[in-house]
């Protein structure tokens, strides 16, 4: 049995992470430490802490799963490998690829396993998208079109705040990102017109909307929005076809979802993917790897590459 612990026990963790570690098999929820006990208690753990470094000491926990308002998750992901923990991390895992760097030397040393929580990577469909593009299923990649416009913050949100890394371009911007890296194999793209908006002279981006040039002349256009106006939209075009992943592009999951291929008339089709858990998937795999066993996992590599844009998207900014 694979023991998970918890640092925080806020939206994510509760909705999704702890309901997907009680479904998978070989995998247990051992812990949750938390500012408010009563949180942490109601994801149905064998154990509750107050403080987030009581847990990093139990030697029962294999895995610690970082819950955290972004701009905490270096601290305590280097915490727990020091720890001795393996470590899960919501996504993004960093907020620069400095930070990753600092990480990535820190899980080496550790001799442990991090891993990202980029929980989309997993679903079914976003593996096929990408396999398709890896068997040359459109062609060389010569444009994609990237969308994603999620919903508002509420007031006091942490995604108003850039002091705990909040804006689109961290929150939604990252699933944009990532789907056009993996469409053009993970090469590193300049970055130019980049346009953002912001709630207030002082919050984090409303919105942030940019083109990337990639070696060998391809481009894409990518934008991300908090306004409210949802809409996840997913267009790679190569060339001899199209792959468009049918809104939601980057969030499926509770519902059914499609992918379609057209190009040459005889190889068009559509595949629809039924309503699946990906943060049961991840949870499943990691805990795989865990037992030694063959898994499919992120790598840090890609994690890096997508710190890599949003830095330079930043910078241009």
């Amino acid at each position: 049995m694979i023991n998970w612990g918890f640092l925080g026990a806020g939206s994510i963790a509760t909705s999704s992470l702890a309901p997907a570690v009680h479904a998978t098999a070989h995998a247990s929820l051992h812990s949750v430490a938390a500012r408010d006990a009563q949180r942490a208690a109601a994801l149905g753990p064998k154990k509750t802490y107050a403080a987030y470094q009581e847990l990093l000491g139990d030697p029962e926990v294999d895995v610690v799963y970082i819950a955290l308002h972004n701009s905490a998750h270096r601290v305590w992901v280097e915490a727990a490998l020091a720890a001795g923990k393996n470590v899960v991390c919501e996504k993004p895992i960093a907020l620069s690829t400095a930070e990753i760097d600092s990480m990535t030397a820190a899980a080496d040393a550790a001799g442990k396993l991090l891993v990202e929580a980029a929980w989309n990577r997993w679903h079914p469909r976003t593996r096929a998208m990408e396999a398709l593009i890896d068997q040359g299923a459109v062609g060389e990649v010569g444009h994609v079109a990237a969308y994603f416009d999620g919903i508002a913050p509420a007031p006091g949100n942490y995604r108003l705040d850039p002091a705990q890394g909040g804006g689109a371009l961290y929150d939604v911007g990252y699933y944009a990102v990532s789907a056009t890296l993996a469409a053009f194999g993970w090469q590193q793209p300049a970055v130019r017109d980049v346009r953002q908006e912001r709630w207030s002279a002082h919050s984090a981006d409303r919105l942030t909307s940019f083109v990337l040039d990639f070696p060998g002349g391809g481009s894409a256009d990518v934008f991300s929005g908090l306004t409210g106006d949802w809409r996840e939209t997913l267009r790679i075009d190569g060339s001899t076809g199209s792959i468009r992943l049918v809104d939601p592009a980057f969030t499926a999951g509770s519902l059914s979802s499609v992918l379609e291929v057209s190009g040459d008339a005889a190889a068009d089709f559509s595949r629809t993917y039924q309503a699946v858990d990906p943060y049961q998937l991840m949870v499943a795999e990691v805990t795989r790897a865990l037992q030694d066993r063959e898994a499919y996992l992120v790598p840090l590599s890609q994690s890096r590459a997508i710190a890599q844009v949003i830095d330079a998207v930043r910078a241009y900014a």
